[in-house]
């Protein structure tokens, strides 16, 4: 029996083939890598679980006694403070009582202080009303008045100075010289001048043998020419001087409604 004949076989194998064996393929990966990886995770945090529960058992005693000595401090303030606020109570009672009168007297202060300013400003608005002799008396006080930063206290006792020189005025009869400046008049001249208390007065220039009225009015103090006075006046002020005997004098007088209203006022 005849065998076959054995021929030798080829085959193609492509060149990118024979390169890609030639270099190596990529080895395959080891299946027990994320297993190894996994364990050494969970080994890690075992470790450090283990840590920090020893480190808890170690501390919690410290900890619990640290939370128990703050819970009686705690514990020992409030009682202390409900002691305070017990022993104090009288006294915060008393406090508030003081505060209390505290702003009423303030408002008081407040009160007393306008009612001192409106004093004081119908005080500087009546000074030309004044007799020109009482007026020129008050002429430091009026010049403390007119200071807008008085204190209270002082413009009170200034304000008491005045009013008090004024109804002392009031009830006198003043009489002696003095310098006035009277409209119609060249200058200012020496003249007797006699007041009744703040409601009017007479001024006499013997050399001249003139008289004048004077009172309050609607523009202040005013003079007016008073012709028939002379010899009146003359014979009050003799009177009044003791250079004559005391007699009944009848000198004109005039009561008009402004100086009703400035007495009033």
């Amino acid at each position: 029996m005849n065998m076959p004949s054995s021929r030798p076989v080829w085959y193609f194998v492509p060149a990118t083939l024979l390169l890609a064996a030639a270099f190596g393929a990529e080895p395959a990966t080891d299946p027990l890598a994320p297993g190894e990886k996994a364990a050494s995770d969970w080994i890690k945090t075992r470790l450090e679980t283990s840590r920090i529960e020893s480190a808890w058992v170690s501390e919690k005693p410290l900890l619990e006694s640290t939370i128990n000595g703050l819970k009686e401090r705690a514990q020992s303030l409030e009682e202390k403070s409900d002691l305070l606020k017990a022993s104090t109570a009288k006294d915060r009672e008393e406090f508030e009582t003081l505060k209390a009168k505290a702003k009423a007297a303030s408002d008081d202060l407040h009160a007393a202080e306008a009612r001192i300013n409106a004093l004081s400003a119908k005080l500087v608005e009546m000074r030309p009303s004044l007799p020109p002799r009482l007026s020129e008396a008050l002429e430091l006080p009026y010049r403390s008045l007119a200071n807008a930063g008085l204190a209270s206290g002082e413009r009170m006792q200034l304000a008491m100075t005045v009013l008090n020189r004024c109804a002392l005025f009031n009830r006198t009869v003043t009489c002696g010289d003095e310098v006035l400046t009277i409209n119609g008049e060249q200058g200012a001249k020496s003249l007797e001048v006699i007041y009744w208390g703040l409601s009017h007065a007479f001024a006499l220039d013997r050399g001249a043998g003139k008289a004048w009225y004077g009172a309050p009015g609607a523009r202040g103090w005013q003079w007016e020419p008073s012709p028939d006075a002379v010899r009146p006046v003359e014979k009050l002020m003799a009177v009044y001087n003791d250079k004559a005997d005391p007699d009944f004098v009848a000198v004109p007088a005039i009561l008009g409604q402004a100086v009703a209203e400035n007495l009033k006022n």
